[in-house]
């Protein structure tokens, strides 16, 4: 328990105190000479990528549906009566923001169950999260702002759902900061998934902002009793069709983040294990010549 707790303390800065005596082969990890010989087997072993045959016959899925999508949007729909071409961004838009508020309940979720049982893999399931859905956040202010400059006049106002979603944003970004900082790793994941219990609160303040507040932005239209959907049908096949190709994509990427995710921590893991051998076999060495003197 000792060497855990010496591990832990060290891990983080153990790059910026490595013996002088101990050197880097290629690949980076911190070993000598004979751990470095017992650890290639190891890394023969270590998978070649982040695809399994599932994730591959989705990529496909994805790749056809984004495809379909895009020609939906800018070929086969044709423009609005009010806003002309200026509809095209809305194939896109709701659901960039549909995909940002989905990030934002995985990382919560993980968050809490990280904060309960410790487990590494909802840590990184909550990192990897975070990173989308700051991602998908800055596509949807973006986007909104592209089609409010000529639909509002302005690119961006201090409304109330604009707002509100950069604070979404600026929480992402203070996620990710916090996993950076210069502290033990289980003190950076503890501080993050603290702040990332907080995500889904703000995500319900986005949404609900349209009906709490008064605000230039529009109220949800799909969610519209009121409206016409036999007067659009393309329109709105279009926009659900962009929901479902956009959520696949997200779903394809946070499969891959998070096994990048793995690999690095399994990496990180693996250096730490080397760098603990090669200082026990120092000290052993040590104390042989001193036994032989």
């Amino acid at each position: 328990m000792a060497l855990v707790q010496l591990a832990r303390c060290v891990r983080p800065r153990l790059h910026r105190r490595r013996d002088p005596h101990l050197r880097v082969p290629a690949g980076g990890i911190v070993t000598t000479t004979q751990a470095s010989a017992a650890a290639q087997p190891s890394t023969a072993a270590a998978p070649l990528g982040t695809g399994s045959q599932a994730s591959r016959v989705l990529g496909v899925v994805v790749l056809v549906a984004m495809a379909v999508l895009l020609w939906l949007a800018f070929v086969a729909s044709p423009r609005d009566a009010i806003q002309g071409d200026l509809v095209r961004l809305l194939y896109l838009h709701p659901a960039l923001a549909w995909t940002a508020y989905l990030a934002c309940f995985i990382a919560t979720g993980a968050s809490i169950q990280h904060l309960r049982k410790r487990t590494v893999g909802s840590d990184l399931l909550a990192h990897s999260a975070v990173e989308l859905g700051a991602v998908m956040t800055l596509l949807t202010l973006v986007t909104g702002a592209i089609w409010g400059r000529p639909t509002w006049g302005v690119y961006w106002v201090w409304d109330a759902r604009l707002t509100s979603t950069a604070i979404l944003f600026l929480m992402l970004l203070g996620y990710l900061a916090l996993h950076r900082i210069d502290a033990a790793p289980e003190v950076r994941s503890r501080r993050a998934a603290v702040l990332g219990v907080l995500l889904v609160p703000n995500v319900i303040l986005v949404h609900q902002s349209v009906q709490w507040w008064r605000t230039l932005h529009q109220d949800p239209t799909l969610l519209d009793r009121n409206f016409d959907f036999g007067t659009s049908d393309l329109l709105m096949f279009t926009m659900v069709f962009g929901f479902v190709a956009i959520s696949l994509l997200f779903v394809w990427l946070l499969l891959h983040r998070f096994r990048v995710a793995w690999l690095e921590h399994q990496v990180e893991s693996a250096w730490l294990d080397d760098a603990i051998e090669a200082r026990r076999a120092e000290a052993l060495a040590e104390s042989r010549e001193a036994g032989a003197r």
